[in-house]
């Protein structure tokens, strides 16, 4: 009896130490029958994965794993195909539920859970905006280098400058505006790390301390840190 209780004890103390996932990720794409699913993360330049999920049938998955503080992972599919088949969330501790098809993996995509990947949409919304613009511009730059057009290639390369201008100023103003989400530092770093200095420093700046001290909050401070230093030699 003594040993069944000691058994017993042992088993209830293992139990107590596991600790709870606190981030779960669970959805359905429409279409696939039949892969692997992986959720990873990015660190240093490579991703690695966190959990990964055999599919076999059009059925519902779900990924289980601890999350520090909120953070950009990716939902990545291996299906055999040529394509990659990759998106972006952001996460945060509790449900994310991500729905998508495996014909539009990317763009059919419909991501609910943290605040933080609400504003994520927010300026991914904008941004996919002055990015097709600009790739209608680059074809129209490269429709008048054909005509040899020496006005109309100034015309169409200022037009291209322009969106570039407008994209930063956007970032710039989305990222003071939602200073007190981490997507803030997040957009800096990905979409104008090589901006101009002053515009890098005055969002760190803006930054409340829980979010200057975040992981990307910290990130983006290094990054200006290593550019004041490149820029000063």
């Amino acid at each position: 009896m003594k040993k069944i209780l000691f058994i017993l004890s042992l088993l209830l103390i293992l139990s107590c130490g596991e600790k709870e996932s606190d981030l779960i990720v669970t959805g359905h794409i429409k279409g696939l029958k039949k892969g692997t699913l992986y959720l990873q993360k990015l660190k240093d330049t490579a991703l690695i994965t966190i959990d990964s999920l055999k599919i076999n049938g059009e059925l519902p998955f779900e990924f289980h794993s601890n999350l520090e503080e909120p953070e950009v992972l990716y939902l990545t599919l291996d299906n055999n195909s040529a394509n990659t088949h990759r998106l972006s969330f952001f996460a945060n501790k509790g449900i994310t539920e991500i729905n998508t098809t495996l014909k539009r993996f990317t763009y059919d995509a419909k991501i609910k859970g943290s605040i933080q990947q609400e504003k994520f949409d927010e300026y991914n919304g904008i941004i996919s905006k002055f990015n097709d613009q600009r790739l209608e511009y680059i074809k129209n730059q490269f429709e008048a280098q054909k005509s040899e057009n020496d006005s109309l290639i100034q015309a169409t390369n200022l037009e291209a400058d322009n969106i570039i201008k407008r994209k930063y100023l956007y970032t710039v103003n989305f990222a003071l505006n939602n200073k007190d989400v981490e997507v803030a530092p997040y957009v800096a770093l990905t979409e104008i790390y090589d901006a101009n200095i002053k515009f890098l420093d005055t969002i760190y700046n803006a930054l409340p301390e829980h979010i200057a001290n975040s992981k990307y909050g910290k990130e983006l401070s290094s990054h200006i840190e290593k550019r004041k230093k490149e820029e000063s030699n």
